[in-house]
């Protein structure tokens, strides 16, 4: 029998959990591991997260089944071109008989919140959660109102290509932790999803975390170690995405390759995304400390909306994927 120090036996139990997590969920979604783990890592990290890819995919399903296996409280809103912004927050309300306005908290106020479809409501609805999401506090007339801890918030959107559909504010994207990209399943992952006959949702799910789990989990992710050289690592990454003049004058040809794609590059917020998503790579695989590998796993995940590509990229067909590859293979590892 293995015998652990006290810190190791902790990353063994927070690995435990992760692994448990994931055999939960391998019981109702099928070919969809990255999925799962971005939201595990966003929630672990303290952020939000946002999933992207067309119908069927089963990204409410994901959603619906972390949210058995955590054991918080879960609601929902399902984003309409109707859906006002005191629909998700919440108004004020008058009763006639007191002659005074009552607040009637909207569905904001959970642990966990499921914004379906984000982008099939105008900015003004969307722009609701910034002040969730941002501050942990919702403003409802002229009071404001601590959310309850945690609040996570995980958002669906449909790719902004389909009809109906509204580009989500760019102080908004930057609020999201990660968004993570859906791809069809393989096909011998589609037979097993066909053979299911749609009846996956009804499979039963054990609850995983309590309150003192996710403490612990978060704690150890605050005490996994990073050294100067990943942190500049982590800094070279995020700077090389914001172009200015003198990069294109005196930088790399590769650099030079990759600033004509972009408009804006990421903020300071994205390098500490990414620092948080890195330690969060680190824990899961039962280690305490950060190397470059998991930087690299994090980068996509993390800086693929904060880029705003230009209509150079746009005319050559070049995604944020594809800069982000080209940025992390250039860059010198430490």
């Amino acid at each position: 029998m293995e015998k652990y120090s006290a810190g190791e036996a902790e990353l063994a139990a927070c690995r435990n959990l992760i692994e448990t997590c994931r055999t939960e969920a391998h019981k109702r979604l099928i070919g969809q591991d990255v999925l799962f783990d971005g939201i595990m890592t966003a929630f672990i990290a303290g952020g939000h997260v946002l999933l992207e890819g067309v119908p069927g995919l089963a990204k409410t399903l994901a959603v619906k089944t972390f949210a058995q296996i955590s054991g918080l409280d879960f609601k929902r809103i399902q984003f309409t071109p109707d859906l006002l912004p005191a629909d998700v927050s919440g108004t004020l309300i008058y009763e006639q008989g007191k002659g005074t306005f009552s607040v009637r908290k909207g569905p904001v106020f959970t642990n966990l919140l499921l914004a379906d479809e984000i982008n099939r409501s105008p900015a003004k609805v969307q722009s609701a959660l910034l002040e969730a999401m941002g501050e942990y506090q919702v403003t409802i007339g002229e009071q404001s109102f601590e959310l309850p801890k945690p609040f996570f918030v995980m958002a669906t959107q449909n790719p902004i290509d389909q009809e109906g559909t509204y580009n989500l504010p760019e102080a908004e994207l930057d609020r999201f932790l990660l968004k993570i990209l859906l791809n069809y399943p393989s096909g011998e992952e589609e037979q097993r999803i066909v053979k299911s006959g749609g009846r996956l949702e009804e499979v039963p799910v054990a609850r995983v975390f309590d309150a003192d789990s996710i403490k612990l989990c978060r704690s150890l992710l605050d005490d996994v170690t990073v050294t100067d050289d990943i942190v500049r690592y982590i800094v070279s990454i995020v700077n090389v995405t914001r172009p200015d003049k003198d990069k294109k004058n005196t930088g790399s040809a590769s650099g030079s390759a990759v600033l004509k794609y972009l408009s804006f590059g990421a903020s300071p917020r994205a390098g500490i995304a990414l620092l948080q998503c890195a330690k969060a790579a680190a824990l899961f695989q039962g280690r305490s400390f950060v190397l470059p590998e998991d930087v690299k796993l994090a980068a996509p995940a993390v800086m693929r909306h904060r880029l705003v590509l230009s209509y150079e990229a746009a005319a050559d067909s070049v995604t944020a994927d594809e800069i982000i590859s080209r940025i992390l293979d250039f860059v010198p590892v430490p």
